[in-house]
């Protein structure tokens, strides 16, 4: 499940590997991050102040509107913690923009966090809870079958961040659809209401409210929240049995992967960033084993 690479290994892979791994649901992991991250002082500042000042679980900067969210009223706080994550968005673009190419056109470029809470023991209802194995589902609103892709990278000073995981989609939907409820095949189109919908809320973004295609749905984000939700719910599923698998992530390494596709939870860790993106699925080269055809199908890929 894990792809190890440094960085003097990317110019000489060939050219769709790395992509093409993504969308087996690998994880593709650094021991030594290959993009600049943010100087020590700025991650020092990120880690001692930022808990103290929180009123969400993370700091996130949007970049659709160039703001940051989640930090109390600090004004010198927030604009360090805006310079330094948008800095740090900038950064991790590039390098995909250099990495997978082909995967990044038409693509959304979500938000760059800093989660600074521990995660092990956090006490969070099921669904909300990051320490439960799931996938990912309806990032920033409606997908539509577009994939969910985040980086990581681990900025504790000494702490390993520990993932566990029990396969891909494809190996978790083969197992678990017919107790989910999911099994066969859907019609995930949306209704004409639902792009009626849809057009709304893209109205509202263009007048200025921009967080507004959050609140927009579709039948196959709707599924997953469902697939996810049967996850976190189901303690026979969240079992530690042969399928499970703990993965660690030492201090300064750095990590991608398409989390609607490869199920994952974070069980331990302090202390890390973490970038979203969405890809077109028109631009996968692999999309028979996207989720999107296999709940269309249903068919394990």
């Amino acid at each position: 499940m894990i792809n190890d690479y440094t960085s003097q290994q990317l110019p000489t892979l060939p050219p769709f590997e790395i992509g093409d791994a993504l969308e087996r649901g690998r994880i593709i992991r650094f021991r030594e991050c290959p993009f600049p991250t943010p100087p020590a002082a700025d991650i020092a500042m990120l880690r001692d102040e930022l808990p103290r000042q929180l009123n969400t679980k993370n700091v996130s900067y949007h970049p659709e509107s160039d703001r940051v969210h989640g930090i109390k009223d600090n004004d010198r706080l927030r604009d360090s913690a805006h310079r330094v994550l948008k800095a740090h968005s900038e950064a991790v673009e590039a390098f995909l923009r250099r990495t997978i190419p082909h995967l990044v056109a038409h693509w959304t470029v979500g938000t760059s966090s800093f989660r600074p809470i521990q995660e092990k023991g956090r006490n969070l209802k099921p669904h909300a809870s990051n320490e439960l194995v799931h996938i990912d589902a309806g990032a920033y609103g409606a997908t539509n079958g577009d994939r969910i892709l985040r980086v990581f990278v681990n900025v504790s000073a000494h702490e390993d961040r520990v993932w566990a995981s029990k396969g891909t989609f494809s190996e978790v939907y083969a197992k678990h659809a017919q107790a989910a409820g999911i099994a066969g095949s859907h019609r995930l189109g949306k209704s004409p209401l639902g792009h009626l919908r849809t057009a709304m809320l893209r109205g509202l973004a263009a007048s200025g409210i921009k967080e507004a295609m959050v609140a927009d749905s579709s039948p196959y984000d709707r599924l997953m929240r469902r697939f996810h939700n049967y996850m976190k719910d189901t303690p026979a599923f969240q079992a530690r049995d042969e399928d499970y698998r703990e993965i660690r992530f030492p201090p300064g390494s750095a990590w991608m992967v398409f989390t609607d596709t490869a199920s994952h939870a974070s069980i331990s860790g302090q202390h890390a960033l973490v970038n979203t993106f969405i890809v077109r699925l028109a631009q996968c080269r692999l999309p028979q084993i996207a989720p999107l055809s296999i709940l269309q199908s249903g068919r394990a890929a």
